[in-house]
């Protein structure tokens, strides 16, 4: 005889995301001297760097990067069902 079945506990929901908290460029590679040029994702001008050195606002980075891991997410739970 066994005992009884223990449930998984639901899981935990996803904290909000706040813009401007999710990543860190205080570092002086964020920054481009020579000037500003076009942001890969909304297109206005930034001096701003992401990590790939393509240049990029903060906010939009952070936005892109919230919206890939949602991507993620809903892909993962569709795959385990």
């Amino acid at each position: 005889m066994t005992g009884p079945r223990r449930r998984r506990a639901p899981p935990k929901p996803e904290p909000e995301y706040v813009p401007g908290t999710l990543l860190n460029w205080n570092a002086s590679k964020h920054w481009d001297y020579d000037g500003p040029r076009p942001c890969r994702y909304c297109g206005f001008d930034t001096q701003l760097r992401d990590s790939h050195g393509s240049h990029a606002h903060k906010v939009c980075a952070e936005d892109a990067l919230a919206a890939q891991a949602r991507e993620a997410a809903e892909a993962y739970r569709v795959r385990s069902h």
